[in-house]
């Protein structure tokens, strides 16, 4: 267990965006409902979700689907990214925030959230009045900490400045280090917690995927420069050698790529998602595997920032990304 917002949870989380929106077609809701239910009774603890996805039918989902069980988990949402016809852009102005935040708990039909985040940072909006507002909130009991999601290091020390922040979102995994160009030690500096999305390299390190090209037209891969037809075989070989690597080591390769992410600091968290219960499982029980120091060491050595190639984002998403990027 490791400390979140003032409580101990399972280091190995649930990001539940894919039930919903980003990688191919949802899922049933029947059985969106069945997986969120059955990863609560497999020791879940901490739900991660976000106001854009699927246009707020994620939060939606959680409502129907675990809400009853509310006690047995922390949840945690997401505001600052707006997606609305041809508006699109940041808005973490205060009464961006406030209003997000009353829909978020509507949708979700809660009266607080454990976690608040804003998805990414907003230059327009001076960082002191845009944590008033996460201050303000937490006042009101409608949320019970506040954290930023893919922020530089500045941005997050100045942040923190202004009222301490519970925890950091960031892409982070083997195939994506931008954390280490500061925010991983500006984190553990600072005592708040680090929790990686898409640990598993958006399915890439999960053991599966082998041609991007047949995922669906509005999964979001195929827009990515990794997936691409022009680097996707030399990731692919990459991602060969990975798997026999997990093998050699009686592990799931999903499991040797979260266990890498928890092992690069005890503030580590990890939210990956899925839309299979069997995945969804042995993602939980990588949290508590041993993994020797010497196949942790060769994973890192194999796929990394300099042996991967393309980059993690298309140019478009580029411009909304605050978090330190690799030149």
């Amino acid at each position: 267990m490791r400390r979140l917002c003032g409580r101990l949870v399972n280091p190995v989380g649930l990001g539940c965006m894919s039930l919903s929106w980003a990688y191919g077609d949802p899922p049933p809701h029947d059985d969106k409902v069945r997986l969120l239910n059955a990863a609560l009774d497999a020791g879940y603890d901490h739900l991660d979700t976000a106001n854009i996805y699927g246009a707020g039918t994620n939060e939606e989902l959680l409502r129907d689907a675990v809400m009853h069980r509310r006690a047995e988990f922390m949840l945690a949402s997401k505001t600052g990214i707006i997606v609305d016809g041809p508006r699109r852009g940041i808005d973490c102005s205060p009464d961006g925030i406030a209003a997000s935040l009353d829909a978020s708990l509507r949708r979700l039909g809660t009266d607080h959230l454990d976690l608040f985040y804003m998805h990414r940072f907003d230059p327009k909006v001076p960082i002191a009045d845009s944590v008033g507002a996460m201050v303000r909130a937490i006042e009101a009991g409608m949320i019970g900490a506040y954290g930023v999601s893919e922020w530089s290091s500045a941005h997050i020390r100045e942040a923190h400045s202004v009222h301490p922040m519970a925890a950091v979102q960031t892409e982070m995994s083997l195939w994506t280090r931008n954390a280490e160009l500061g925010v991983l030690e500006t984190t553990r500096a600072l005592g708040i917690a680090l929790v990686a999305f898409s640990p598993v390299a958006r399915g890439a390190l999960g053991g599966e995927l082998r041609d991007p090209s047949a995922l669906g037209e509005r999964d979001l891969r195929r827009t990515h420069p990794r997936f691409s037809a022009d680097n996707w075989p030399k990731n692919l070989a990459l991602i060969e050698r990975f798997e026999a690597l997990a093998a050699s080591a009686g592990l799931a390769p999903a499991q040797l790529a979260l266990a890498w992410v928890l092992a690069q600091g005890d503030h580590l968290h990890a939210i990956p998602g899925t839309t299979s219960v069997a995945h969804m499982r042995e993602n939980i029980a990588a949290a508590s595997i041993e993994v020797a120091p010497t196949v942790l060491e060769n994973a890192g050595a194999l796929i990394n920032q300099l042996s991967v190639a393309g980059h993690r984002y298309p140019d478009a998403m580029l411009a909304t990304i605050d978090t330190e990027e690799f030149s």
